[in-house]
């Protein structure tokens, strides 16, 4: 039963490995030492000389808060399974017991209520974390400081066989994954190292390369104190992960910012608005932002005070049309953002709107058909691009949905194609998988907005009722 559940080699990443090490850097930024420990072992699987019996990587990450060691593995799930959720996450701040080891492996029979006990590792759940395309499962345990030790001791034979012995007697085979543990011990030290505070240290500047130097001393010793030798004994790299500097916070920023347009443009639909920034608006959010004690995470709750929060009250209010922009900037005080609204329009009159649907993928397409049918969409269907080409030049659509794989076609292809041909016509691009940098940047320069499998229809619903809308703002003018 469980030889059934494995695959008999690795398939092919979602992302291809020439492309692994770039994508990986723009997502998680500032970090290039983590990227340079992990992505040679993807490789080794991918190539087929991973060692045998044993995981195909076991990784330990280390430094302050807020700095990407989780991001890291999502980062990589995205680009492997094309999403950031494939990934098998243990909160160790639940096991902080001796006896909530069964809450992992299982209760054993006799106990009472065992049958009742689903454990958290299953062969199943290792294979629900792959894709199509790689069967490389990424397994996450976070906060390993705060297991308990018999979490530890249990995780040994995991680390050095490959194996896990359920309660139930069964075994669970890890050696198609990647094994992460991430930890802030000694974050308080490498903290002191970061802001000395008072003292003759204080007033020296290090380097960062020193930085990293002492960060990961002090890393590595605290690592030494709680871990027994055999298991840091089985770990292949040990990252600690530096304060990312201001260069890598300005990147996050931008990623920050557009993240929230598409969610904007995602969760309201037809009354969408862009979000135009200045820079001093970016200067005021990087300097309250910017935190070497809490890194990107500060950033992310100033965005959250001083810009999402204020949008979302105006739009609550009824202060943003449909279509709008707002432009944000430094407010006369120098202390807080001017947010103010340009143009849009109320929506006009509802009226039957149509989308054409371009997938090779039978089921998927006649699900999202149904779909968008019954909120009153139009449905045009087609599985290749000959089909696709027909039904677009003799209905004019303005709004497509087009699968990136297409057989033998290039969905990005196409949507130049259509793009060019009618040019106010809305491109939404699906993929299961990852881009290129030259796919993205063309993306985005054409506006293309990308939908990554699994989504959910109310996410379709959403996009394609906002892109149409833009459709009949444009014809109005």
């Amino acid at each position: 039963m469980e030889t059934s559940i494995l695959q008999t080699g690795p398939r092919s990443p979602a992302v291809p490995s020439a492309d692994l090490v770039t994508l990986l850097s723009q997502k998680v930024v500032g970090q290039s030492a983590a990227t340079k420990a992990i992505v040679p072992y993807v490789y080794m699987y991918q190539s087929g000389l991973a060692p045998q019996n044993r995981p195909a990587g076991v990784f330990l990450l280390l430094g302050p808060t807020g700095t990407g060691k989780t991001k890291t593995v999502e980062a990589i799930a995205e680009l492997l399974h094309g999403s950031e959720k494939k990934v098998v996450k243990i909160d160790c701040g639940e096991f902080q017991m001796e006896h909530e080891t069964a809450k992992l492996v299982g209760a054993p029979p006799g106990y009472l209520g065992h049958r009742e006990t689903t454990p958290l590792l299953t062969q199943q759940q290792l294979l629900e974390a792959t894709s199509e395309g790689c069967d490389l499962a990424l397994v996450l345990f976070d906060e390993i400081e705060k297991a308990a030790h018999s979490i530890t001791k249990l995780l040994l034979g995991i680390l050095d066989k490959g194996l896990l012995r359920l309660g139930d007697n069964t075994t669970v085979n890890f050696e198609k994954t990647l094994i992460f543990f991430t930890s802030n011990l000694g974050a308080r030290e490498m903290m002191k190292a970061i802001n000395p505070g008072i003292g003759f240290h204080s007033q020296i500047a290090k380097s960062q390369a020193d930085m990293a130097t002492r960060l990961e001393s002090i890393a590595l010793g605290a690592v030494r104190k709680r871990f027994s030798p055999e298991f840091v004994n089985r770990i292949d790299a040990v990252v600690t992960y530096s304060p990312l500097t201001r260069e890598a916070m300005e990147l996050i920023l931008d990623h920050d910012i557009r993240a929230l347009q598409d969610h904007v443009n995602l969760r309201l639909g037809e009354r969408y608005f862009s979000i135009e920034i200045t820079p001093g608006a970016r200067e005021f959010l990087l300097q309250r932002g910017i935190s070497d004690e809490y890194g990107a995470r500060e950033l992310k709750r100033t965005i959250h005070r001083q810009l999402t929060q204020p949008l979302a009250t105006m739009v609550a209010r009824g202060e943003v049309q449909p279509g709008a922009q707002v432009n944000i900037a430094l407010g006369t005080d120098g202390e807080q953002l001017s947010l103010t609204p340009f143009g849009g329009a109320k929506l006009p009159a509802k009226h039957k709107p149509s989308i054409l649907i371009v997938d090779d993928n039978h089921d998927l397409l006649f699900f999202l058909a149904t779909e968008l049918q019954e909120e009153g969409w139009e449905m045009l269907i087609a599985e290749n691009a000959p089909q696709a080409r027909l039904a677009f030049y003799q209905r004019k659509p303005p709004v497509v949905l087009l699968d990136y794989m297409l057989g033998e076609d290039d969905g990005l292809h196409l949507a130049l194609e259509f793009q060019q041909q009618s040019p106010l016509a809305q491109i939404i691009l699906m993929t299961g998988g990852g881009f290129s940098d030259e796919e993205q940047l063309i993306c985005e320069e054409h506006d293309f907005p990308i939908l990554y499998k699994p989504f959910l229809a109310q996410d379709v619903l959403n996009l394609a009722r906002g892109r149409f809308n833009r459709v009949a703002a444009a014809a109005s003018v």
